[in-house]
């Protein structure tokens, strides 16, 4: 299997192939692009949200959704993988998942769901994506008793998710731990499994050595920080939320090195190091000083994030390549180096979005909106499920043995809604 241990290629439940000629790992990546939840993310807000104005009414932005965030992630990260060695299968698979669990809203839906779901162990993301690859997703059923984990007696179909391979669900664990478990850093608020979901997560996490990423999830991973850093600015120049002679006045600076170095750089940064990085890009000739959204403007800040991408994936590639030599990298052979310089341009582009986008006032106000429209709905729901649970969940509620396994069935339907759906079923179920 392109050089992978055969083990890599297996299946949590063993299946036999449907049509000769395509390698496990090319399945496990038509799995994901045909799935509903990637289909969701459509509807899921990036950064720019979908239905806000911009100061140019009469033009149609088209900001990035989850959707288009994720398939130019995985873009990135199928020409990263391919270039280190990586099956690009499993690395491009990897990036279409790795935002499959963000709930309605993104991060800010998250917070409220981690507080909903308290009483049945939290929510994450990431934890949740895993959940969908290997649950949730109505893709492969056997009719054998039991649940997800195989620990459990009883007739009914058993649903295994997609059913990926081993080695592309290690590719889209960007936090292999349950939560507590990171060693590194105990009080972290990022994991990768739920408890319930820990028998899949130790098969899948068998031969690997505990809480380090394989090869490939750093590929993604990188390839994520790549496409969101980036094309987050692009998006914030379009929307006209963002003017590219602020990031020179002084007062602007400070504020995005201040976001920076609290959001986003390593511990400890010097303000110095992170003026150093935005200068250095200021300072490159295909830098976008200008845009008033005109056709040559367009055409001059696509062609600077393609000088940008290209700059972050080649520092990458070519510092690996000094450390681990020119041979085929993959699973737990090397590690993705990204040089500390190329760590903060990317740092201080994610600050530039977050100040300049992310805290404007209106946006605060439509945070607050949303925090209360999920938790309206989330006790709605508790108090009246199952009815308002779409039909899979609805099953999945009949058949729950308790209320933390209820509250979960719960936390699951409105982290697959999206953005509009949740707005509606507020209205309905409250209104």
């Amino acid at each position: 299997m392109s050089g992978y241990e055969p083990e890599a290629a297996q299946r949590f439940d063993a299946e036999p192939d449907k049509r000769p000629g395509r390698t496990a790992f090319q399945r496990d990546r038509a799995r994901v692009q045909h799935s509903s939840a990637l289909r969701r993310l459509a509807g899921k807000t990036q950064v720019v949200t979908l239905d806000e104005s911009t100061v140019r009414p009469d033009w149609d932005a088209a900001p990035r959704t989850r959707l288009t965030h994720s398939l130019e992630c995985a873009q990135i990260g199928r020409d990263l993988g391919a270039a280190f060695g990586c099956d690009p299968d499993i690395v491009e698979a990897a990036c279409l998942a790795h935002d499959l669990g963000h709930p309605p809203f993104g991060h800010n839906g998250e917070r409220v769901l981690d507080e909903v779901a308290a009483a049945c162990g939290g929510f994450e993301g990431n934890a949740q994506s895993l959940r969908l690859l290997t649950r949730l997703e109505p893709k492969h059923l056997t009719g054998a008793g039991g649940d997800q984990g195989g620990d459990r007696d009883g007739a009914g179909p058993r649903f295994f998710g997609l059913n990926l391979t081993r080695a592309t669900l290690d590719a889209a664990t960007k936090y292999p731990w349950p939560r507590g478990g990171n060693e590194a850093d105990p009080g972290s608020p990022k994991y990768g499994v739920y408890d319930d979901d820990l028998p899949v997560f130790r098969w899948l996490r068998a031969s690997a050595p505990a809480g380090r990423r394989c090869f490939e999830a750093q590929v993604m991973d990188w390839a994520d920080d790549v496409a969101y850093s980036v094309h987050d600015v692009e998006d914030g120049l379009h929307a006209g939320h963002l003017a590219p002679k602020a990031l020179v006045a002084g007062p602007e600076r400070e504020a995005v090195f201040a976001v920076a170095a609290r959001r986003y750089a390593p511990a400890g940064t010097a303000r110095e190091a992170l003026a150093e990085a935005l200068d250095r890009l200021l300072a490159q000739e295909w830098w976008p000083h200008d845009y008033d959204g005109g056709a040559l403007a367009q055409a001059r800040l696509k062609g600077a994030t393609s000088q940008l991408i290209g700059r972050f994936c080649l520092a990458a590639e070519g510092a690996t390549r000094e450390r681990y030599g020119p041979g085929r990298l993959r699973r737990y052979a090397a590690d993705v180096v990204v040089p500390p310089g190329t760590r903060l341009e990317c740092a201080v582009l994610k600050a530039v979005a977050d100040v300049h986008v992310m805290q404007r006032p209106e946006q605060a106000r439509a945070r607050g909106e949303q925090r209360a429209l999920l938790a309206e709905l989330s006790a709605a729901l508790v108090r009246r499920a199952p009815e308002g649970l779409d039909p899979q969940y609805r099953a999945l509620f009949a058949g729950a043995r308790g209320d933390e396994e209820r509250l979960r069935v719960i936390v699951d339907q409105i982290a697959a809604l999206t953005d509009g759906a949740a707005r509606a079923r507020h209205a309905r179920l409250t209104g």
